[in-house]
């Protein structure tokens, strides 16, 4: 199958589910060009880039926003796309030297929906603390409630929040090994998240967004 009918067929069928998530992260788009907007800033760093130009709400945020003169990556994927000037293949939770500090550091950090996916509290806290020294002037990191009814992951109504052994023993059984992991999938509460920023050198605000009037998704904006 060609790339063209790859996007035709992801194109057709694009499911009501993946048409929400989609909605949903236009709608952070919107919340964060108009954080930014009196903003003077010169260049953004995307945090956890997809190498997915398939999936129609793949890196839509960062796409979305039009404000800067220069956009760069930090993925553990290759990034093959041209959107970005700077690309760099590696971990967010890993250590990073003066030098991938000074290429790489922006006024704006944005993170979609990565923190979730870097493993256990320890490299939760790790990310945070590599996105701080990252930012010039401000961050905004987003990811899922966890006490939203659906797991936006699994598609899976309430399971989740069982105790995680449990949960995870389902998803095992439910063949779903690969988010069973935490190493894959450690979802946050409100609680959860200020445990993460607790004695960080930062100033921050948790915002929301809404899907049937319930908060699904977080917006955590830290200012230096």
């Amino acid at each position: 199958m060609t790339t063209n009918h790859k996007k035709i067929y992801v194109i057709n069928h694009y499911n009501i589910f993946d048409k929400m998530i989609l909605k949903k992260r236009l709608e952070m788009s919107k919340m964060i060009n108009n954080y930014i907007k009196n903003l003077n800033v010169y260049d953004v760093l995307d945090i956890g880039t997809t190498n997915d130009e398939l999936n129609p709400s793949s890196n839509i945020i960062i796409k979305n926003i039009k404000k800067f003169k220069e956009y760069k990556s930090i993925s553990d994927q290759k990034i093959i796309s041209n959107f970005f000037s700077k690309k760099l293949k590696k971990s967010i939770t890993s250590n990073f030297s003066k030098k991938e500090i000074d290429q790489f550091s922006s006024d704006v950090v944005i993170s979609n929906a990565t923190i979730e996916h870097v493993g256990g509290r320890n490299n939760q806290k790790k990310m945070i603390k590599n996105i701080i020294n990252l930012t010039k002037k401000i961050f905004i990191v987003t990811t899922p409630n966890k006490f939203y009814p659906i797991e936006f992951h699994t598609k899976i109504p309430f399971i989740h929040w069982l105790p995680k052994p449990i949960y995870r023993k389902i998803l095992n059984y439910l063949g779903l090994s690969f988010y069973a992991n935490e190493k894959n999938l450690n979802l946050l509460s409100k609680k959860d998240i200020e445990k993460i920023f607790f004695n960080q050198p930062i100033k921050y605000e948790i915002k929301f967004i809404k899907l049937f009037f319930l908060k699904s998704n977080f917006i955590v904006i830290g200012k230096k």
